[in-house]
Protein backbone atom coordinates (compact mmCIF):
# COMPACT_ATOMS: atom_id res chain seq x y z
CA UNK A 1 0.00 0.00 0.00
CA UNK A 2 1.31 3.62 -0.69
CA UNK A 3 1.14 6.37 1.20
CA UNK A 4 -1.85 8.39 0.80
CA UNK A 5 -0.03 11.58 0.48
CA UNK A 6 2.16 10.31 -2.21
CA UNK A 7 -1.37 8.84 -3.99
CA UNK A 8 -2.59 12.38 -4.02
CA UNK A 9 0.59 14.16 -5.34
CA UNK A 10 0.20 11.68 -7.90
CA UNK A 11 -3.11 12.28 -9.04
CA UNK A 12 -2.61 15.83 -8.94
CA UNK A 13 0.56 15.62 -11.64
CA UNK A 14 -1.51 13.35 -13.69
CA UNK A 15 -4.71 16.14 -13.91
CA UNK A 16 -2.05 18.07 -14.84
CA UNK A 17 -0.01 16.29 -17.00
CA UNK A 18 -3.24 15.44 -19.01
CA UNK A 19 -4.41 18.71 -19.00
CA UNK A 20 -1.03 20.23 -20.79
CA UNK A 21 -0.92 16.97 -23.21
CA UNK A 22 -4.30 17.34 -24.31
CA UNK A 23 -3.23 21.66 -24.99
CA UNK A 24 -0.47 20.75 -26.66
CA UNK A 25 0.04 17.06 -28.22
CA UNK A 26 -3.20 15.78 -29.47
CA UNK A 27 -3.98 17.76 -32.45
CA UNK A 28 -7.09 15.91 -33.02
CA UNK A 29 -10.14 17.85 -34.74
CA UNK A 30 -12.55 15.97 -33.16
CA UNK A 31 -11.36 17.14 -29.21
CA UNK A 32 -13.51 20.13 -28.43
CA UNK A 33 -13.46 23.21 -25.85
CA UNK A 34 -11.95 20.20 -22.84
CA UNK A 35 -11.36 20.95 -19.09
CA UNK A 36 -9.23 18.36 -16.80
CA UNK A 37 -11.33 18.78 -13.58
CA UNK A 38 -10.06 15.91 -11.35
CA UNK A 39 -7.73 12.67 -11.65
CA UNK A 40 -7.90 10.07 -8.87
CA UNK A 41 -4.80 7.03 -9.09
CA UNK A 42 -5.57 3.76 -6.93
CA UNK A 43 -3.13 2.81 -4.21
CA UNK A 44 -1.38 0.78 -5.70
CA UNK A 45 -0.80 3.42 -8.37
CA UNK A 46 -2.44 1.37 -11.46
CA UNK A 47 -5.20 2.71 -12.50
CA UNK A 48 -5.38 5.91 -13.23
CA UNK A 49 -9.47 7.92 -13.80
CA UNK A 50 -9.14 11.27 -15.35
CA UNK A 51 -12.52 13.40 -15.27
CA UNK A 52 -13.14 16.18 -17.70
CA UNK A 53 -15.91 17.92 -18.91
CA UNK A 54 -16.77 19.36 -22.55
CA UNK A 55 -18.69 22.80 -23.51
CA UNK A 56 -20.88 21.82 -26.59
CA UNK A 57 -23.73 19.58 -27.11
CA UNK A 58 -24.18 15.50 -26.79
CA UNK A 59 -22.23 15.61 -30.08
CA UNK A 60 -19.57 17.25 -29.03
CA UNK A 61 -18.86 15.20 -26.06
CA UNK A 62 -18.91 12.35 -28.31
CA UNK A 63 -16.39 13.21 -29.95
CA UNK A 64 -14.05 14.14 -27.73
CA UNK A 65 -14.47 10.92 -25.93
CA UNK A 66 -13.52 9.54 -29.28
CA UNK A 67 -10.29 11.57 -29.32
CA UNK A 68 -9.46 11.08 -25.99
CA UNK A 69 -9.36 7.40 -26.67
CA UNK A 70 -7.47 7.32 -29.89
CA UNK A 71 -4.98 9.45 -27.83
CA UNK A 72 -5.02 7.33 -24.50
CA UNK A 73 -1.66 5.28 -25.45
CA UNK A 74 0.32 8.60 -25.81
CA UNK A 75 -0.81 10.09 -22.99
CA UNK A 76 -0.47 6.61 -20.52
CA UNK A 77 3.18 6.69 -21.95
CA UNK A 78 4.43 10.35 -21.65
CA UNK A 79 2.64 10.27 -17.95
CA UNK A 80 4.15 7.11 -17.22
CA UNK A 81 7.75 8.60 -18.14
CA UNK A 82 7.02 11.82 -16.29
CA UNK A 83 5.86 10.31 -12.81
CA UNK A 84 8.67 7.76 -12.64
CA UNK A 85 7.00 4.91 -11.59
CA UNK A 86 7.76 1.08 -12.92
CA UNK A 87 4.13 0.52 -13.98
CA UNK A 88 2.60 3.09 -16.00
CA UNK A 89 -0.82 3.94 -14.75
CA UNK A 90 -3.90 2.76 -17.26
CA UNK A 91 -6.02 5.92 -18.05
CA UNK A 92 -9.58 5.68 -17.92
CA UNK A 93 -11.22 8.86 -19.16
CA UNK A 94 -15.03 9.95 -17.45
CA UNK A 95 -17.11 12.36 -18.59
CA UNK A 96 -17.93 14.86 -15.30
CA UNK A 97 -21.44 15.80 -15.63
CA UNK A 98 -20.95 18.12 -12.96
CA UNK A 99 -23.22 20.60 -15.20
CA UNK A 100 -26.03 18.28 -15.71
CA UNK A 101 -26.08 17.82 -12.00
CA UNK A 102 -26.35 21.62 -10.92
CA UNK A 103 -28.71 21.77 -13.48
CA UNK A 104 -31.09 19.37 -12.04
CA UNK A 105 -30.45 20.96 -8.31
CA UNK A 106 -31.72 24.29 -9.48
CA UNK A 107 -34.03 22.99 -10.59
CA UNK A 108 -35.07 20.95 -7.75
CA UNK A 109 -34.55 24.43 -5.77
CA UNK A 110 -37.05 26.53 -8.00
CA UNK A 111 -40.07 23.76 -7.36
CA UNK A 112 -39.53 23.76 -4.21
CA UNK A 113 -39.24 27.78 -3.75
CA UNK A 114 -42.74 27.27 -6.13
CA UNK A 115 -44.20 24.74 -3.31
CA UNK A 116 -43.05 26.84 -0.60
CA UNK A 117 -44.59 30.26 -1.80
CA UNK A 118 -48.15 28.52 -3.01
CA UNK A 119 -48.44 27.15 1.08
CA UNK A 120 -47.76 30.41 2.18
CA UNK A 121 -50.06 31.93 -0.02
CA UNK A 122 -52.63 29.25 1.27
CA UNK A 123 -51.76 29.83 4.63
CA UNK A 124 -52.58 33.97 4.66
CA UNK A 125 -55.87 33.27 3.71
CA UNK A 126 -56.48 30.29 6.44
CA UNK A 127 -58.14 30.17 9.55
CA UNK A 128 -58.36 27.98 12.60
CA UNK A 129 -60.49 24.76 12.49
CA UNK A 130 -60.88 25.14 15.94
CA UNK A 131 -60.25 27.43 19.08
CA UNK A 132 -56.98 29.94 18.25
CA UNK A 133 -55.56 28.12 21.87
CA UNK A 134 -56.90 24.18 22.07
CA UNK A 135 -54.79 23.99 25.05
CA UNK A 136 -55.76 25.16 28.60
CA UNK A 137 -53.30 27.50 29.77
CA UNK A 138 -51.85 27.93 33.59
CA UNK A 139 -53.83 31.28 33.85
CA UNK A 140 -57.31 29.75 32.65
CA UNK A 141 -56.68 27.06 35.32
CA UNK A 142 -56.57 29.51 37.81
CA UNK A 143 -59.24 31.67 37.30
CA UNK A 144 -61.48 28.78 36.66
CA UNK A 145 -60.74 27.16 40.01
CA UNK A 146 -61.33 30.38 41.53
CA UNK A 147 -64.83 30.50 39.86
CA UNK A 148 -65.67 27.27 40.98
CA UNK A 149 -65.03 28.64 44.59
CA UNK A 150 -67.41 31.16 44.25
CA UNK A 151 -70.08 29.13 42.75
CA UNK A 152 -70.04 26.27 45.57
CA UNK A 153 -73.26 26.82 47.83
CA UNK A 154 -71.67 26.35 51.91
CA UNK A 155 -72.07 22.81 53.43
CA UNK A 156 -73.73 22.53 56.64
CA UNK A 157 -71.91 23.80 58.99
CA UNK A 158 -69.65 25.85 57.38
CA UNK A 159 -69.63 29.90 57.02
CA UNK A 160 -68.92 31.67 54.11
Amino acid sequence: MSDPAKVRRHAERIRELVASLVRSQIKDPRLGMITITDARITADLRDATVFYTVLGDAAAQASTAAALESAKGMLRSTVGKALGLRHSPTLTFVLDDVQDQVKHIDDLLAAARTADAEVQRLAAKSSYAGDAQPYRVEEDDEEASAEDEDDEEPRAGERR
